[in-house]
């Protein structure tokens, strides 16, 4: 069983009817038996961290997650990978869930805008289950203005956005993709199927 963390700032049930589309068993939850029970958790996220961190922080999963996150795969999308890291700096500065160290900071690419919106390559770095049978660079789908901050052994794989930027990235259980797998047709699918054998 899949645990999808419902805390109010999420990308819900496009990420439930992936997983319902591959056969996994999966529930939509903001109750801490049921992350403790699940095999699996996905911490999906849109919208700003200021304010997902503080829907989060008013549901009181927090310290499930974290001590959760020691025993079992978890993956955070979008927001939720950026969670995942020490403090953001939107909005000012915010604490994360420091399951993998480093911040997120605003993009600033050279001559392209903000946010980056839409379909880009996957330049792998290290070995991730993760990204396993994905093919050469293969194209996933992007929409944010942020990004993670941290050192290369925790990156799986960048995309190049006017610079390398983290799109997955992996710590012991704890993996995130900055990028959306549900709307990321195959490739996205292969990536929750390898989630589903961790």
């Amino acid at each position: 069983m899949i645990a999808i963390i419902d805390y109010g700032a999420g990308n819900l049930f496009s990420v439930k009817n992936a997983l319902d589309h591959l056969g996994a068993q999966s529930v939509v939850t903001k109750d801490a038996k049921e992350l403790e029970k699940a095999d699996r958790i996905i911490l999906p996220g849109v919208g700003a961290f200021p304010d997902a961190m503080k829907m989060l922080g008013a549901t009181g999963l927090i310290g499930t997650i974290k001590e959760q996150a020691q025993k079992k795969p978890l993956l955070g999308i979008c927001l939720g990978m950026q969670m995942l890291f020490d403090k953001s700096f939107e909005f000012g500065e915010t604490d994360g869930l420091g399951l993998i160290p480093g911040t997120v900071e605003l993009m600033t690419p050279p001559g392209l805008l903000i946010p980056q919106i839409g379909w880009n390559r996957l330049l792998y770095n290290e070995k991730c289950r993760l990204l396993d049978g994905l093919g050469d660079e293969p194209y996933v789908y992007f929409v944010h203005s942020y990004a993670a901050v941290c050192e290369s052994r925790y990156v799986a794989a960048y995309t190049d956005y006017g610079a390398n930027v983290p799109a997955c990235v992996s710590a012991g259980n704890v993996y995130g993709c900055q990028f959306h797998p549900e709307k990321s047709g195959e490739a996205g699918l292969m990536i929750l199927r390898n989630f589903m054998k961790l």
